[in-house]
């Protein structure tokens, strides 16, 4: 295994909005897309998951909260996790004997290979529906603020990051 001190990142934040003006009845779709890069992404490979599975470290629980803000004010929050649980297989499919098993939004995946259970892990595409009865009428800033964490495993320390997205701007009617 390689050195645990080395960061990880958000990257690739990209926030973006569905139409360019809000009615004061509607909600508000917006669409934000983010990766984890780093350290953590190199880690997360199948001989690691070996080895954390040989001593009994066999959840990667990855906890992601977002908070959209207009200004200083927060609109809306959310928070939800992604898993990677590492189980013995003996599929034909896969040469290994350990494996990972990908819980995203309530649904569990089976990757084919190591790239795409990096890819369901640590690459977010989230739909964020907003009520913006609390908004007054107006031209408004939006951003995403985002943090990530993850507890210590064999292959990782504790980790906490954080990123900001770009503003966009939106106009809400009357």
């Amino acid at each position: 295994m390689t050195s645990l001190d080395q960061t990880s990142s958000i990257a690739n934040i990209a926030l973006s909005k569905y139409s360019e003006q809000v009615k004061p009845s509607n909600f508000l779709s917006l669409s934000l897309s983010f990766r984890i890069e780093g350290q953590i992404r190199v880690l997360f490979e199948q001989r690691n998951w070996e080895k954390a599975y040989d001593k009994h470290d066999n959840i990667f629980r990855l906890t992601i909260e977002v908070e959209v803000k207009s200004g200083r004010k927060a609109i809306t929050s959310l928070k939800f996790v992604r898993k990677a649980v590492l189980f013995w297989t003996r599929s034909p499919k896969i040469p290994h004997r350990i494996w990972t098993m990908i819980v995203k939004d309530d649904e569990s995946f089976y990757p084919s290979t190591v790239d795409e259970a990096k890819s369901l892990l640590f690459d977010i595409e989230k739909i964020i529906e907003i009520n913006i009865s609390n908004l007054k009428p107006g031209k408004h800033t939006l951003k995403a603020e985002i943090r990530a964490s993850w507890g210590k495993h064999l292959f990782s320390n504790p980790t906490k990051i954080h990123a900001r997205s770009d503003e966009i701007q939106i106009f809400k009617e009357l």
